[in-house]
């Protein structure tokens, strides 16, 4: 990714974001061609910038899908650094990111049940958007129920 995106991310700068599309309309579709790849919407992620997560978002919406080389999407990140009202607004705009697999095939639900009592409020969240996550299985052929069952 251009280093002058990454910098406009990491600041949350919408303003900057636009004129950097006015500058190469096809900007946000280079970084979308890449498979594995870290984009503005993964440092918003990270960096608690609601409002830039939502407008890349409205953007290229295929971002909150993409895994970073570390392997994890933005739900991921969010959760990972503790965004929990960035994770409701991301799942508001698709309730389908529930079920987007990182590294090991983890889900958001995984992830959330796997890592305990700090983000047990989203629970009722992700079972509210998308019921069926709990089937999804990660590559230990577990599900979120036994993951949890684990951890008892």
């Amino acid at each position: 990714m251009d280093e002058r995106m990454e910098q406009v991310a990491e600041g949350g700068d919408i303003t900057a974001l636009h004129q950097l599309i006015e500058e190469d309309v096809n900007l946000l579709d280079h970084i979308d061609q890449v498979q594995c790849v870290q984009t503005p919407l993964h440092i918003a992620a990270s960096a608690w910038h609601i409002q830039f997560a939502i407008e890349v978002m409205g953007l290229k919406l295929s971002f909150a899908r993409k895994l970073n080389p570390d392997g994890f999407n933005p739900i991921h990140l969010a959760l990972k650094n503790g965004h929990i009202e960035l994770v409701r607004q991301l799942l508001e705009i698709d309730r389908d990111l529930a079920h987007v697999k990182g590294k090991e095939c983890i889900t958001p639900l995984h992830y959330v049940v796997e890592t305990g009592d700090c983000h047990i409020d989203l629970l009722d969240k992700f079972l509210l958007v998308s019921p069926n996550t709990t089937a999804d299985v990660i590559v230990r052929d577990e599900m979120a129920l036994h993951i949890a069952l684990k951890r008892e």
